[in-house]
């Protein structure tokens, strides 16, 4: 009982560590910091960090060279896409809608998986489909007073949604060959590379004296939290109470989000996005059903993929 109420408490945390980097990235945003340049800066510490990590609880970095193209489009979904479309979507929109609709990357997840043949889907589940999609067009109504109000905003937090649930259906067959750890550190560092590639003329034009001490401490939580300590936290608390159990917490985080966001950032929210959250709580509900025999199950890893805190 103790290991679990351990295992349960460091998912709590991990939660809330992902939440809150919603409302840090918005307030980093609008307080010196450009999109990109933010983003490699702390991807690039991570990637460092994070394979220190791994060095010390595996004793390699080393893939096979065939696994190679696989490891290299997770690290474009997963991190380069992810990046683009999440940090231009806190910054086009709410802190508060991003947090919301990051709760549709179940939905997302599992209609990859049933489109590349590796999941069938029951009835059930299109519904549950149906239902969590109109609640993002639900939050998406209300972030702005309508559909028009900050549409590349939200276009651009389902895109990030949908990054991420194809990352985490790209990297299942990887996981049968290597640790989370070693994924996670090879995916930050590719990943990483393009981003920073691509992030060239904002970190060559950044003001870095505009950025103040809050700033800056958000960069530093940015790395050390949902980056690195979460993943930690993450895969121990797997280890001790499997990955159903934490997918099932991890849900929690959209509304974690939301609340941080209201009270640090005096966001608004409206009655049509509470209406839409609670949409997306409900399909994600619906879609937990109990297998029937014979049906093809999404491997574990696509239920809980590795370097979690990647679309954070």
């Amino acid at each position: 009982m103790r290991r679990v109420a351990r295992a349960d408490l460091m998912l709590l945390v991990t939660v809330l560590l992902w939440g809150f980097n919603v409302t840090v990235t918005k307030y980093v945003l609008t307080h010196g910091f450009q999109p990109l340049a933010y983003s490699a800066v702390r991807y690039g510490g991570a990637a460092l960090l994070f394979c220190g990590v791994t060095y010390g609880l595996e004793r390699t970095l080393r893939v096979r060279r065939r696994d190679l193209p696989l490891l290299l489009v997770a690290a474009g979904l997963g991190v380069w896409l992810n990046q683009l479309s999440f940090m231009y979507a806190v910054k086009l929109t709410t802190a508060t809608t991003v947090g919301l609709v990051l709760g549709t990357i179940p939905i997302f997840t599992a209609l990859i998986a049933r489109a590349l043949g590796v999941e069938r889907l029951s009835r059930r589940f299109w519904i549950a489909s149906a239902v969590s999609f109109g609640g993002v067009a639900l939050v998406a109504a209300g972030s702005g007073g309508g559909l028009s109000g900050d549409v590349g905003g939200d276009l651009l937090a389902v895109a990030t949604s949908a990054t991420w649930a194809a990352y985490s259906v790209a990297i299942a067959p990887l996981m049968r060959r290597y640790s989370p750890y070693q994924i996670s550190a090879f995916v930050l560092v590719a990943g990483w590379i393009a981003l920073a590639a691509t992030a060239a003329t904002q970190l060559g034009s950044q003001d870095w004296g505009a950025v103040g001490r809050l700033g800056w401490l958000g960069l530093g939580f940015a790395v050390l939290g949902p980056l690195v300590l979460t993943n930690v936290l993450w895969f121990t608390a797997i280890d001790e109470v499997g990955p159903s159990r934490a997918t099932l917490v991890s849900n929690l985080q959209p509304f974690a989000a939301a609340i941080f966001a209201l009270a640090i950032l005096s966001e608004r929210i409206t009655s049509l996005q509470i209406l839409g959250g609670v949409a997306i709580g409900v399909g994600i509900l619906l879609s937990r059903e109990r297998r029937p025999r014979g049906a093809e199950p999404v491997v574990e890893a696509e239920r809980v993929p590795a370097t979690k805190a990647a679309a954070r």
